[in-house]
C-alpha cells in the first residue's frame, strides 16, 4: 500500500478502520514506520539514547493510543513534531493502527520500545485481540 502524504492524519486512521476487517479473515496489517524519525539530527554515538524532545514525543504518542488512538491527528499540533516526523512517511503508517485499534476496540500495545540515536524510536505496537 502506498501512503498518500497530502492527506491528513485523520484520513489515514480512517484508512486503517476500514482496513480492521481484513483481520476476520486471518490477514495480518502490518505498518512498518517509526514514532520518531530525524535522520538529519541523528547522534551516532548514542546508542539506546533519545534526545528530551525524542522521549518526550515518544511518550505523549503512547498516552494518545492508550487513551483514543483516534486522536493521533493531534500529535501534528505537539510543540515537538517538527523535529520527530520531519517528513510524514515514518509516521503515517501509526495511523493506520490507530484506525484498526480503533475498529477493533482495543487499545494498542507496546511490542518494542526505546530510542537510539537520538532521533530515532523504535517504539512499535500490536493490536491483538477479538474483534470488538
Amino acid at each position: 500500500m502506498s501512503i498518500d502524504a497530502t492527506e491528513s492524519l485523520d484520513y489515514h486512521v480512517e484508512l486503517g478502520r476500514r482496513l480492521a476487517p481484513l483481520l476476520d479473515d486471518d490477514i495480518m496489517i502490518v505498518a512498518s514506520g517509526n514514532i520518531v524519525h530525524n535522520l538529519r539530527a541523528i547522534s551516532w554515538h548514542a546508542d539506546n539514547q533519545g534526545y528530551d524532545w525524542a522521549q518526550r514525543f515518544d511518550e505523549r504518542t503512547r498516552e494518545v493510543l492508550a487513551d483514543d488512538p483516534t486522536t493521533l491527528g493531534r500529535l501534528q499540533g505537539d510543540a515537538d513534531y517538527a523535529l520527530c516526523a520531519p517528513t510524514p512517511d515514518h509516521f503515517v503508517p501509526l495511523a493506520y493502527l490507530a484506525g484498526v485499534a480503533d475498529a477493533r476496540g482495543i487499545a494498542p500495545s507496546v511490542l518494542v520500545e526505546g530510542c537510539t540515536m537520538g532521533s530515532l524510536s523504535m517504539t512499535a505496537y500490536v493490536v491483538e485481540g477479538e474483534a470488538a
